[in-house]
């Protein structure tokens, strides 16, 4: 996924992101600064301190060097009163030096005066400890404008997207074939106001698409059921005469079955092509409707060997369309009925499943996968391509699942699963 993150998440996190950022860049330089100052004082009190004691020197050379709590000073080279000079200093350039001693911190100043080398150390403990809280009490102020910025962020970015929102939930509440108002109408024209225009137009555009569908739709349903009705009519009147030959009559009746076929699925077609059926919808008796697609069917096992198991172990009423369910079992019986040449056709229908199950040709293991993709025919397939797609449509829109197994050359086993 691309944007992992609302709207809101990443505009309250750039926010938060500068307010933190901002408040570091000024934490560093404060820090950087009150150290420098710091470094800056030790270095101008060692200067003082060490002219003092050389001016004292020089007038008085029994002056001893400073001994204090921060401030400690030695003489090379040194006179009896002098205290000695300690390992670690010795060897020392002039200038200045920072080392530790005896634990502790000191910042070192050496020079070189009327022949004499002068030693001077200042105690840097309480300037390191000052430092520490510096740096703490700097982390926490970070850490502060962070929870601050991230809260007001917060707040901001609720109303900096509200036009977003607002937009979202106008374009939610256009339904197909709505009406609805002009999007743009409250919106300045900046990035938002651009977003709704384009929402505009692509409505506009789906609005001229959902009309031609249905103008399709509607001459699909005049100009193909006429017709269909007419060669039904017409061949039902032609069977009518008695006295016409066999191979007529037969011919005549493949006819006939053709245009039914024809009728349903364009019934089907157009009842898939409505996003809303609740109108359409009532309850229907399976078990009654299946007897029905059965004997409808039966003459796709003329002159085969087959037997035809129908085991009813409930009545579930279903409230569908009747016409849509019709199309599903007619699809699962007709498979079974052209595909089996010897054998049985078993159909078990219970409270919350039909199971149908044949003896035919099977399904090679590997085309299992693609039975229900769009217009795929197997190696045995005598059909369009389309009716287990049907059935996968009409399931999904009922929220059913169909399952196949099948093995090649002994059959095949679908289940049609409506439980609730």
């Amino acid at each position: 996924m691309r944007f992992s993150h609302s709207l809101r998440s990443r505009v309250a996190l750039a926010f938060a992101a500068v307010g933190g950022g901002v408040s570091l860049i000024i934490a560093i330089g404060l820090y950087l600064g009150v150290r420098d100052a710091g470094e800056r004082l030790l270095d101008e009190t060692l200067n003082a301190e060490m002219q003092d004691y050389q001016a004292r020197r020089a007038r008085n050379p029994q002056s001893l060097p400073p001994a204090t709590a921060t401030l400690v000073g030695f003489v090379t080279p040194a006179a009896a009163h002098d205290p000695p000079l300690p390992a670690a200093l010795q060897g020392l350039p002039p200038g200045r030096h920072t080392l530790r001693l005896d634990g502790l911190p000191y910042r070192l100043a050496v020079a070189d005066h009327g022949g004499l080398r002068y030693y001077l150390l200042y105690d840097e403990s309480r300037f390191r400890e000052r430092q520490s809280r510096l740096t703490a009490f700097l982390a926490a102020f970070v850490a502060l404008m962070m929870l601050v910025s991230g809260s007001i962020a917060f707040w901001l970015a609720e109303r900096v997207i509200e036009p977003v929102k607002e937009l979202a939930r106008r374009v939610r509440e256009i339904g197909p074939g709505t009406p609805h108002a002009d999007l743009t109408a409250d919106f300045p024209p900046d990035e938002v106001g651009e977003l709704a225009r384009a929402f505009e137009q692509s409505l506009q555009r789906l609005s001229a698409f959902i009309e031609r569908e249905r103008a399709f739709t509607a001459d699909v349903s005049h100009e193909l059921r006429t017709p269909l009705a007419v060669i039904r009519g017409a061949a039902e009147v032609l069977l009518a005469d008695e006295i016409r030959p066999e191979k007529e009559r037969q011919r005549l009746e493949r006819i006939e079955r053709a245009a039914a076929d024809m009728a349903d699925l364009t019934t089907a077609l157009l009842a898939m092509a409505r996003e809303r059926d609740e109108a359409r919808r009532e309850p229907v008796d399976l078990a009654r409707l299946l007897e029905e697609v059965l004997d409808k069917h039966r003459h796709l096992l003329n002159g085969k060997t087959v037997d035809v198991v129908l085991e009813i172990r409930a009545r579930p009423a279903l409230t569908v369309d009747p016409n849509l369910l019709a199309i599903v079992l007619a699809n699962l019986v007709r498979n079974s009925f052209t595909y089996t040449e010897r054998g049985s056709v078993t159909l078990r229908l219970e409270a919350h499943a039909l199971s149908v199950s044949d003896t035919g040709l099977g399904i090679p293991r590997e085309a299992l996968e693609r039975v229900f993709q769009r217009l795929y025919k197997g190696r045995h397939s005598q059909g369009a391509g389309i009716g287990l797609t049907l059935v996968k449509k009409i399931c999904d829109r009922y929220g059913w699942r169909v399952t196949l197994d099948s093995e090649e050359g002994r059959g095949t086993r679908v289940v049609l699963d409506f439980s609730p």
